[in-house]
């Protein structure tokens, strides 16, 4: 939820590649023509992705996320797939979904007018950069185009999606059908996410059903699920085009995501990257399976249980790569907190109670890194 675009200029001595471009994304520069990469997107070497070193942490492997199948959530194996919902999320905070009920045709669609969006003419694309973070519609280049002092080889589109209404007329006009895609795609993910949060809740040990007069308990640990049917949800469509020296840059660099879940979309181009036992593992894609990962606010609400874990998107050299990811949260007026049912005198609270406020006066202040925000709201005292 970083800052959309910035109004800078580009390193000194740098005349073949003006300031202005760069605030224009890879894209722009990829379709202007380009053999090297201009020095404000090279990182520095121990930031590199590093995969042609023989002391790289990169594992030459692709690593197998856990596989959880959501149709066997209904039916006789509910308790075996929840204890593997809770192994993935404690052990990789990472796991494929399949059978997960949204369509062929529905990802199909979503893919493709991600795709026709970016073949827009920069002109139109451009008519949606901002620099104000609360805007629903966001489109911009690198991670954090206000703080990012080195650029990354992305651009994106991002767009608030709840409640749909409010936010529907702001979002792109061309291609002509991309509102009626998007909303159909954000709708069935949020529904889906609901789904997932019962589930991940229940592998918590934390009872979902309840009496009716609990639910209406103030401070009953359920409203959360009923704070999250109305939670935020953010839509990124990140799109990589081939860079002429991957080793030199990221598609975005290590960080966590800010959030309950995000559900992404891949297509079949490997780029996504998570850190495992110390080494950067590339998740060999599965066709329209959704990649799941633990957010920052469901590390705060497991109570450290289930962990954020850091991700990077590496580049290629031949292929564009566009991935849909679908953030979600809390609404933004509601605190996050650790669940009163996983603490005790063996588990501690162990987080800081924290609102999206919190976070916006946090990154606005600092560049984001790796885990930095979730590492703020640690309690001292665990």
């Amino acid at each position: 939820m970083s800052p959309a675009m910035v109004v800078g200029s580009g390193e000194k001595g740098e005349s073949d590649t003006p300031g202005n471009q760069y605030q224009k994304g890879v894209k722009q520069l990829v379709e202007n023509g380009l053999h090297t990469i201009p020095k404000k997107y090279i990182l520095p070497p121990s930031d590199r992705p590093a995969t042609n070193s023989e002391n790289s942490n990169v594992a030459k492997q692709n690593l197998q996320l856990p596989i959880i199948d959501f149709s066997e959530l209904i039916g006789p194996r509910r308790p075996q797939v929840l204890q593997s919902l809770a192994n993935a999320c404690e052990r990789y905070g990472f796991f494929q979904l399949v059978n997960h009920g949204i369509s062929d045709d529905v990802i199909s669609s979503m893919r493709d007018v991600s795709g026709r969006f970016f073949d827009l003419p920069f002109e139109e694309r451009a008519k949606h950069m901002t620099t104000d973070m609360h805007a629903p519609v966001r489109y911009g280049t690198s991670f954090s185009q206000t703080k990012d002092s080195v650029f990354c080889w992305r651009d994106f589109l991002k767009l608030l999606c709840h409640p749909l209404p409010d936010f529907l007329p702001h979002w792109p006009a061309s291609p002509l059908d991309f509102r009626k895609v998007v909303a159909t795609y954000s709708e069935e993910t949020k529904y889906l996410f609901l789904m997932l949060m019962e589930a991940i809740q229940e592998s918590l040990g934390i009872k979902v059903e309840v009496k009716k007069q609990e639910e209406e308990t103030e401070g009953n640990d359920n409203n959360i699920l009923k704070d999250l049917e109305d939670g935020s949800q953010m839509m990124v469509v990140n799109f990589y085009p081939p860079c002429p020296e991957p080793d030199l840059t990221l598609g975005m660099p290590p960080h966590s995501d800010y959030g309950f879940l995000t559900l992404l979309l891949q297509d079949q181009v490997e780029g996504l990257q998570i850190q495992f036992q110390g080494q950067w593992l590339t998740v060999k894609p599965i066709n329209n399976a959704f990649v799941v990962n633990v957010g920052d606010h469901l590390e705060i609400y497991s109570n450290g249980k289930y962990k954020s874990v850091l991700h990077r998107v590496i580049v290629n050299a031949m292929k564009k790569r566009t991935s849909v990811a679908s953030l979600h949260s809390l609404p933004f007026n509601c605190t996050v907190r650790p669940s009163p049912k996983l603490i005790d005198e063996a588990n501690p609270k162990r987080y800081a109670d924290t609102n999206f406020d919190t976070f916006l006066a946090y990154v606005s202040t600092r560049e984001p890194k790796r885990k930095e925000f979730l590492d703020s709201r640690k309690l001292s005292s665990t």
